[in-house]
């Protein structure tokens, strides 16, 4: 009995000892990000567009965004009833940014976590395997980065049916992986001539286990860093797609408030609150992630911790 306990508390008090490395790593990791004053302005940035989307439905019940049950004057300027000025259907402006923050958060999150799976995936793959496997990823990839691509995700976006939410997710993820993978491919071939990848090849581990075990989290926190910066490109494909019109027509997104206003003459009316605060949030939401990822990569690269 003795010996099945130690059998079996030798890979508990390993999984004991993994949990409490990633706890020291992840500490040490937040104790460096706390230094760089750029990152932490732009996680505060971040924070404060996340809690105004998912606070959006308490402090701005849906209709107060529908266009039947509008109550203001179209186009009035900011005042004590409507502080951000309301848009050519008579809704608040401010319940418009606070509703569209949580499709752009969404679009530009689950349209990076799409790229950042199948970046990751070619470029371990194209950087692992040196046979035809290798060569037809990384031709892949270099076909994917010479396409434009605007013209790539609104034909997408055409051909899948644009005018949803989700086809916006899909069109942006399957037409952003390529950099990640470029960068992901450099980074597995410099993992791939270390000795202890040598050694488990010796030992008869497969290309699974390798590239699981030994590669994956050896560019984990390359990945982590590049998501950061890949998100804030997300966001702004979403804006510039909701703008041409391929957005969720019923859904209200900063893209397509820009749209809407230039669309409905808000420019020759001089109507600045129509157009201002929506590419106000575009910038900041995109210049907080930009700031995290680059505080996060200084902590990858040391080298840049300077810079």
């Amino acid at each position: 009995m003795a010996s099945d306990q130690q059998t079996g508390g030798a890979p508990q008090g390993r999984r004991a000892i993994a949990r409490a490395r990633r706890r020291e790593a992840l500490a040490r990791g937040w104790g460096q990000f706390r230094t760089r004053r750029a990152g932490m302005a732009g996680l505060g940035i971040l924070l404060f567009f996340t809690l105004s989307a998912l606070l959006a439905p308490v402090l701005f019940p849906p209709e107060t965004i529908s266009v039947t049950r509008a109550t203001g004057e179209l186009l009035a300027p900011p005042s004590g009833e409507f502080w951000l000025g309301t848009d050519d259907s008579g809704r608040s402006m401010l319940a418009l940014l606070a509703w569209g923050a949580r499709v752009s958060l969404t679009v530009g999150i689950a349209a990076t976590l799409i790229s950042m799976v199948i970046g990751t995936s070619v470029g371990i793959a194209s950087g692992h395997y040196h046979g035809f496997g290798g060569a037809a990823l990384q031709r892949l990839t270099d076909w994917v980065l010479v396409i434009p691509f605007l013209p790539l995700a609104i034909v997408l976006a055409t051909v899948l049916g644009g005018g949803s939410t989700v086809t916006i997710i899909v069109v942006i993820g399957v037409t952003s992986w390529a950099g990640t993978a470029r960068l992901i491919r450099a980074q597995t071939l410099s993992v791939e001539g270390r000795p202890y990848l040598e050694r488990s090849r010796a030992l008869g581990s497969g290309n699974w286990h390798q590239m699981t075990r030994h590669v994956l989290p050896n560019v984990f926190p390359l990945v982590l860093a590049n998501t950061t910066l890949t998100v804030a490109i997300a966001i702004l494909s979403e804006t510039t797609l909701s703008f041409l019109g391929l957005g969720d027509p019923l859904r209200p997104s900063w893209g397509a408030t820009l749209d809407q206003a230039f669309s409905n003459g808000a420019v020759s009316a001089g109507a600045w609150w129509y157009i201002g605060p929506p590419g106000l949030c575009v910038v900041l939401v995109v210049l907080s992630f930009t700031m995290i990822g680059r505080a996060l990569e200084q902590i990858v690269n040391p080298r840049l911790g300077g810079q």
